[in-house]
């Protein structure tokens, strides 16, 4: 296990260098001007121009150039320091205040996945074939088929406007009930994909030997489902949620969008539409630690799940 760790934390590495060099090549490498790059569409003056070719090292010229700002932004990232936006906020302070809704917002998806999902899709996968599990598969089909950016205007105008069931959106400081209806709207493709997964894994083990033998044995249906089915079905699952996890931690944009959310991903888009290249980067570069980190959890999770799995 700890060779496997090991192994992981270092394309962990390489995953991170690769994935921050990408990201920050399409937002500087490629730009004619680095300097109206920096600044978007908006003029810039002389003073100002003067002032960000000394900040960002561009009298440097060439790929030898394009390197050397590149580590001098990942030796200033790896002391915690990501910089500053183009309207002169500290990234750091702008992902302190955004993270905390986003890390709620992702809970209660997150927790409408497992609550809802998961278990219709274990009682799916017992009832096979039942009304339940026909009518279950035909709902999460209905939902995998419409796209969040049409079901979450479609939620804000029906629950929230014409309804009032729930806040059309959530403000500057929202609690928990303003997220809610935003946070149902972004667990919903995995509400979906969870159940289906659930339920498959589920009636692939009742048909397993080990059910049979227990069978055989005498053991009630109940401690067979629950103690040998069960464990063993969700290790697909627990795979899922952990990648969707990070998934949900940066792929809030349209629901934070819609909802008027400050999250991590309203932010993201709202430096993408005003190209503020400094802040993308910062972001990216924060949600990639995110998301293999959540995926070296999961992994490490198999072996608790399931012994009979090694890395070693």
């Amino acid at each position: 296990m700890v060779r496997f760790i090991l192994r992981r934390l270092l394309q962990m590495v390489l995953a991170f260098f690769g994935t921050t060099l990408i990201v920050y090549a399409l937002m500087f490498a490629g730009q004619g001007d680095p300097i109206q790059a920096l600044a978007g569409e908006r003029p810039v003056t002389e003073a100002q121009r003067a002032y960000l070719t000394e900040k960002f090292h561009l009298d440097r010229t060439g790929i030898d150039g394009f390197f050397f700002r590149y580590f001098d932004y990942i030796r200033n990232l790896l002391q915690g320091d990501l910089g500053e936006s183009l309207t002169g906020r500290q990234i750091g302070d702008i992902l302190a205040a955004a993270w905390p809704v986003t890390i709620k917002l992702a809970l209660i998806a997150m927790t409408v996945t497992v609550l809802f999902g998961v278990t219709a899709g274990v009682l799916a996968g017992i009832r096979r074939a039942s009304i339940f599990d026909n009518s279950t598969l035909l709902l999460t089909l209905i939902v995998l088929a419409v796209p969040t950016i049409v079901l979450a205007p479609l939620a804000q105008y029906l629950l929230g406007v014409r309804w009032r069931l729930f806040p059309p959106t959530a403000g500057s400081d929202p609690d928990f009930y303003a997220l809610l209806l935003p946070g149902i709207v972004l667990g919903s493709l995995s509400l979906a994909t969870a159940l289906r997964l659930t339920r498959t894994s589920v009636a692939e083990n009742l048909r397993a030997d080990y059910v049979r033998t227990a069978r055989s044995k005498g053991l009630v249906k109940r401690r067979i489902v629950g103690i040998h089915v069960l464990r063993n079905s969700l290790i697909p699952v627990v795979t899922f949620l952990g990648v969707e996890l990070g998934n949900l931690m940066g792929g809030a944009i349209i629901t934070e969008g819609v909802f008027n959310i400050p999250g991590v991903g309203f932010n993201l888009f709202r430096a993408i539409r005003t190209e503020d290249g400094p802040l993308v980067v910062g972001i990216v570069s924060v949600l990639v630690v995110v998301y293999l980190v959540a995926n070296l959890v999961v992994d490490v999770l198999y072996a608790v799940l399931d012994p009979r799995i090694r890395y070693e």
